[in-house]
């Protein structure tokens, strides 16, 4: 029945019906719960998959091509096995030859109808097993799908798992600032002061605690080629801002615009045109004149972008300046490698001068990346 209902689903979304793998759970549940008569299982799916009543009269029509209401052929085989073990077929008892011959008229035996057997009714704590199992495999296939081929609903549900991730990356800095304040155990100062006591370690020994917090500077690319990884890259860089000295996040496209992530969505705090030709090299002159008092020794830029600068000047003077002042500076490039230097690109022009050029052609890249950088 699980397979059923799943090839039901499917079915529908191919008449555009919009179903979440949470709505699928549900069903898949409340199926479970309710059992699989027919119309109660009719009404059972309709309730979690059907939101809008003007898609009810498609629902219909596949459901009842989905389950029909003679039902499938092992279902009727089913069936003609309950009425052959009921007497259907087999030599009358003796008392219907009794009544046959006075002249009674035979007794046509009832066929017993077959409850559901245990398997075909799926527990509801099954169900929800099933269900988790599922978002894990979708969740799975979001973080390796490109961003070029998210939909409207997949970005949905990959802000959802961002913010989830978001969480994990701030519990995992969190832990590294804890060692970072006690410092690491230092083994051969320990093994070297051990040698009074015989050998045995008495006093923990720790390396000296690393210097403070760095600042952090965030350039993101909200063209539209970029704006999908760029949005998600902040949701996921947000949670981690308490763990730098300062965090300073900015948008462009042509040129520079600050920004702050607010419930989740970017507001500018100045004048951004999302339509604009792109041009970075505008972007790196206004860092490296109106900003720069962000770019200290203690500073890492982290750029986020595909380097299509419209065939302008892409300013690679400005980004070594930029980078000689700083303490690293990665770039995170959102498109597969294949389409590195293809068109417009000029990501070989600025490669030579980052500390990193990181591929991120996916949100499970994405992540790594910035585990790896943060």
């Amino acid at each position: 029945m699980r397979g059923r209902i799943l090839r039901f689903v499917d079915s529908l979304r191919a008449e555009a019906l919009p179903i979440s793998v949470a709505e699928t759970m549900d069903a898949i549940a409340a199926v479970g719960a309710a059992g699989i008569e027919r119309p109660v299982l009719r009404e059972a799916l309709a309730l979690t998959l059907v939101k809008d009543e003007r898609d009810r009269p498609a629902f219909d029509a596949l459901f009842d091509v989905a389950f029909p209401l003679g039902g499938d052929e092992s279902e009727a085989k089913r069936r003609r096995r309950s009425k052959v073990a009921a007497g259907d077929g087999e030599r009358p008892s003796g008392r219907a030859r009794a009544g046959e011959a006075g002249g009674g008229r035979r007794r046509e035996p009832v066929p017993e109808t077959r409850p559901p057997a245990p398997s075909d009714v799926q527990r509801p704590e099954d169900a929800a097993m099933t269900g988790r199992r599922m978002v894990g495999m979708h969740r799975r296939e979001l973080l390796r799908r490109p961003f070029r081929e998210l939909g409207p609903r997949d970005v949905e549900e990959a802000r959802d798992l961002v913010r989830e991730l978001g969480a994990r990356l701030r519990g995992r800095l969190s832990r590294r600032e804890r060692r970072r304040r006690h410092g690491r155990l230092d083994i051969r100062r320990m093994l070297r002061a051990a040698t009074s006591t015989g050998g045995v370690p008495l006093r923990i020994v720790r390396r000296g605690r690393r210097p403070h917090r760095p600042d952090l500077v965030a350039l993101v690319d909200l063209s539209g080629s970029a704006a999908v990884a760029s949005e998600l890259c902040l949701g996921l860089v947000a949670p981690a801002a308490a763990f730098f000295r300062r965090v300073h996040t900015f948008a462009y496209v042509d040129r520079l615009c600050p920004v702050t992530i607010e419930h989740g969505h970017l507001t500018p705090g100045g004048p951004l045109d999302l339509y604009a030709r792109s041009d970075f090299g505008r972007v790196l002159e206004e860092l490296a004149t109106r900003e720069a008092r962000l770019l200290t020794g203690q500073t890492l830029v982290l750029v986020l972008g595909d380097a299509r600068n419209n065939r302008l000047p892409p300013r690679a003077d400005l980004l070594r300046r930029i980078r000689d002042r700083v303490q690293r500076l990665v770039w995170l490039v959102p498109e597969p490698r294949v389409r590195w230097n293809t068109a417009d690109s000029v990501i070989a022009t600025y490669a030579p001068i980052c500390d990193e050029v990181l591929e991120c052609a996916h949100l499970g890249a994405l992540l790594s990346a910035l585990r790896r950088t943060l």
